[in-house]
């Protein structure tokens, strides 16, 4: 057997490809502020802002144009409090978002971020009590936060806040309000990672005391990380979710072959400003490691990739 003879000339190597990349399989992530005329940039995230209202329609212009039709919302809000109560109700940002959008690119899926760590003053991920998340009293909220944001015209309900049996809870507080059709797609293997760092910047979402390690997932569990996503599975999920990306590749690979359902990955922050940086200073032949880390993402078996390189890869696969 010679493995050359498949290899020989790149007409060759299309056609027995078996991993492949399309602009069709991204999630681009925005950040929508609560403020008017703003286009802030990040400086740990180049190319990265956050976007006021009217800079948000641009940017989904240009995703339009670029083929990219899939986002995914974040706020970012005027006021904070204990409870994150600017996350609720049809006048919040990111309800506000979601129907501005609606009106002027119509052909846009919105995905929504279903958390409260960009909305309370103590930056952690719900209700607190005892200085610890109270795990079923979050819930509560959230069933209120996806309930405005279904309303005012979401397609997806992406929540992230790795409190258990969100699934389920938000499954049943859907579908009691008519919202049957409208997918869960659950950040259910999240780990509690360093590679977060930049994102904290734009999101302005940073705990002010201790960490997330009592919610988010231990690194070093694998068998904890297949249950997590199972379990969400079994609890009515969609579509489910492993973040970070680099370094939970096995973790990718041992859910892709646990599940049927379509599998999620998020390219984040911490990673996105990585390859920027080492780009920019010209260690990397930037481009290629960006393809390269893409395929990796597919090759281990995710369906899906939310990133912040989406609209680099568009232009890549468009030249």
């Amino acid at each position: 057997m010679r493995f050359r003879r498949l290899r020989m000339n790149s007409a060759m190597r299309d056609l027995v490809r078996e991993t492949h990349i399309g602009v069709q399989d991204f999630i681009y992530p925005l950040f929508v502020i609560d403020a008017p005329n703003v286009k802030n940039p990040i400086p740990s995230m180049p190319d990265v802002y956050q976007l006021s209202l009217e800079y948000l329609l641009e940017e989904c212009e240009e995703l339009v144009a670029l083929g990219i039709y899939h986002v995914l919302l974040f706020g970012i809000p005027s006021f904070k409090d204990e409870k994150g109560s600017s996350a609720l109700g049809e006048e919040s940002i990111v309800a506000r978002a979601i129907r501005v959008i609606k009106k002027n690119f119509p052909q846009i899926c919105i995905s929504v971020d279903l958390c409260f760590c960009e909305y309370t003053n103590h930056g952690h991920c719900g209700v607190l009590q005892n200085q610890s998340v109270n795990n079923d009293a979050t819930l509560e909220l959230l069933g209120i936060q996806a309930l405005d944001l279904a309303k005012a015209g979401a397609d997806m309900i992406a929540p992230s806040g790795m409190m258990d049996h969100t699934v389920s809870y938000l499954r049943d507080v859907l579908d009691q309000a008519g919202f049957i059709h409208l997918p869960i797609m659950s950040y259910s293997t999240k780990f509690a990672s360093a590679y977060y760092g930049p994102f904290r910047d734009v999101a302005q979402s940073a705990p002010s005391f201790g960490d997330r390690k009592t919610y988010q997932e231990d690194g070093a569990n694998r068998r904890e990380a297949i249950r997590e996503s199972l379990n969400d599975e079994k609890e009515g999920a969609d579509i489910l979710m492993v973040k970070p990306a680099l370094a939970y590749l096995d973790i990718v690979r041992d859910i892709r072959e646990a599940s049927l359902l379509p599998l999620a990955l998020y390219n984040v922050s911490g990673e996105y400003s990585m390859l920027k940086f080492a780009g920019a200073s010209g260690v990397i032949d930037y481009e290629r490691v960006l393809m390269e880390t893409m395929m990796s993402f597919k090759r281990a078996g995710a369906d899906i990739i939310i990133s912040y390189h989406a609209k680099e890869v568009a232009k890549l696969l468009k030249a």
